[in-house]
């Protein structure tokens, strides 16, 4: 009985008491599907209305994460306004959510990049299906931040699969119907192996304990041998490694961002993604500590190809939208490789660059977005002296740029920096080779810019003839647009400035997940660059860490 109770102990200790106030983090979820459903009702018609509730309800949730951030506790590790409720107490099916360091900042990425996909689109047709199916992006991506039930989990992650698809097949370019279908397939086909790898786990914690239950804190002390962890952690890395994507399971993006519009592109790329990296850390660390720390050098290799390949593979693209996509590629690569670092300065490195990325590519996308409605294309040869005509767009892209490039003074900067300083201490030549992904996005990023702003156009096949194309109206960036991008580049700067706030809420958790790691796994992980061994504690009333330096 004491087996069975201690569990229950244990993931009590991890949270502190729910706010019986407000149910912030439920209302995070229903409140952009109560939205979804609205805009159902109203007539295709009514087109301001349509647009004005699905934009009200998108900062309806920024307004509510906002409060999330204001009502939580600095310094705790443990999850924080958990909300639980039994649905079939028999199957241990519950509404389990909560929020921590880790997910506490994605959300809030989230709730801030919804809006600005709805209110950057531009797509004329069909607006209320459009939003309807951005809504409830919105709530997959948020149930899946938030959820502590494993199963609810997956349902939230499953249910982002299907809007995407009708985004991208309904408001996509020329070639949406193949990269629709690919992004579908390979996703799902990932998750169905995760969803085994699910029920494998809760029928051997249910066999162990008598009791059947899909909370991630008790599935965390399922006793599981060597071999069966490591095959549980495969099952549940194939669902988050196709979603991130990681090299060489990231096929399907190159051309699912392309062809997507503007508000699909920002979705998929800045937050959609973040589910598998987020996955990885919570999922992976938090249940098969030892098979992370096996198999840790395997996905430090993906992620550090990832890096090189995707650089490579950009600085040759002719088409403006497909380079930011196999960016946000190599990028993605930088995440995986300070997750499987096993250091604290490299795990909230990537926790942090999670956020970032999220930041400064659903900038890029959004730019690329209107550099294509002005100039009717994205192919980089087509465009050229855009500078000259639109010189505070060419500030706004150079500042995202940089910024993606990983330039002191930027928030890119600081994610990197922690990744690979944290990486260095425990797999040297690891670090060494991603540095050159660093160089490799300073090439491929001031070659398209200096192609695109700089550059004279070349001339359109069959119009112009040979020679320089004559020169084409271009706008400048409009009060609606630079409301729009004004939020991203204000953070862009302010957490490369300040990134304390953020990083303060972030290596509380961190350094709980690495301390079981550390336990679980391997005795020597070192938690902030030093060994911690039965030095970090999580204390059992609090769940603030204490010991190991801080």
């Amino acid at each position: 009985m004491l087996n069975v109770l201690q569990p229950h102990v244990q993931a009590a200790a991890l949270a502190l008491p729910s706010s019986r106030a407000f149910p912030y983090l439920t209302a995070l979820i229903l409140v952009p599907a109560a939205a979804a459903i609205a805009v159902l009702l109203l007539p295709k018609t009514a087109t301001w209305a349509i647009r004005a509730l699905g934009l009200g309800a998108a900062v309806g949730v920024l307004g509510i994460a906002a409060a999330v951030l204001d009502q939580f506790q600095a310094g705790s590790s443990g999850y924080q306004m958990t909300s639980h409720h039994e649905f079939v107490p028999s199957l241990g099916i519950s509404w389990d959510l909560g929020v921590d360091g880790i997910s506490l900042f994605l959300v809030l990425m989230a709730a801030l990049l919804f809006p600005l996909a709805l209110a950057g689109a531009k797509e004329q047709a069909n607006p209320k299906a459009f939003t309807v199916w951005v809504l409830l992006t919105e709530v997959g991506c948020l149930g899946s931040f938030l959820s502590l039930d494993v199963l609810m989990f997956f349902l939230f992650f499953e249910l982002t699969l299907v809007p995407i698809y009708f985004l991208i097949v309904g408001w996509g370019h020329e070639r949406r119907g193949p990269a629709a279908t690919k992004f579908f397939l390979y996703t799902f086909l990932a998750s169905a192996v995760m969803l085994v790898g699910i029920l494998a786990l809760v029928f051997i914690h249910q066999g162990q304990t008598g009791v059947t239950t899909f909370d991630v804190s008790r599935l965390a002390h399922t006793h599981l041998s060597g071999t069966a962890e490591i095959i549980l952690f495969l099952a549940f890395t194939a669902a988050f490694v196709v979603k991130a994507p990681v090299f060489p399971f990231h096929t399907w993006s190159p051309d699912a961002y392309a062809e997507s519009p503007a508000g699909g592109s920002v979705v998929l790329a800045g937050v959609m993604a973040k589910l598998g990296t987020y996955g990885i850390v919570r999922f992976d660390l938090g249940l098969f500590p030892h098979a992370v720390v096996v198999l840790a050098p395997v996905l430090l290799s993906l992620g550090v190809a990832g890096i090189i390949y995707g650089g490579i593979v950009a600085a040759v693209q002719r088409d403006l939208k497909r380079l930011v996509a196999y960016s946000s590629l190599a990028h993605m690569g930088f995440i995986v490789v300070g997750a499987f670092a096993l250091t604290g300065e490299a795990l909230s490195g990537a926790v942090l660059q999670m956020v970032n990325h999220g930041l400064y590519t659903a900038a890029l996308f959004l730019l690329v977005a209107m550099i294509a409605r002005r100039s009717g294309t994205f192919e980089i040869r087509r465009l050229g002296g855009l500078q000259r005509q639109a010189p505070v767009m060419a500030a706004v892209f150079t500042l995202v740029m940089l910024a993606s490039i990983g330039v002191p003074g930027l928030n890119g900067f600081v994610g990197e920096f922690l990744i690979l300083s944290g990486t260095f201490l425990t797999h040297r030549w690891w670090a060494v080779v991603a540095v050159f992904g660093v160089i490799l996005a300073a090439v491929y990023f001031l070659w398209g810019y200096q192609q695109a702003f700089h550059g004279r156009p070349a001339a359109d096949a069959g119009v112009a003839g040979v020679g320089a194309a004559p020169v084409r109206p271009f706008r400048e960036l409009t009060w609606s647009e630079g409301l729009v991008l004004a939020p991203l580049v204000v953070l862009i700067v302010f957490l490369g400035v300040y990134p304390k706030p953020v990083l303060s809420r972030i290596t509380p958790t961190v350094n709980r997940v690495l301390a079981n790691v550390e336990v679980s796994g391997h005795a020597r992980v070192p938690v902030l660059g030093q060994p911690t061994a039965a030095v970090l504690r999580v204390n059992a009333t609090t769940g603030k860490v204490t010991g190991g330096g801080q």
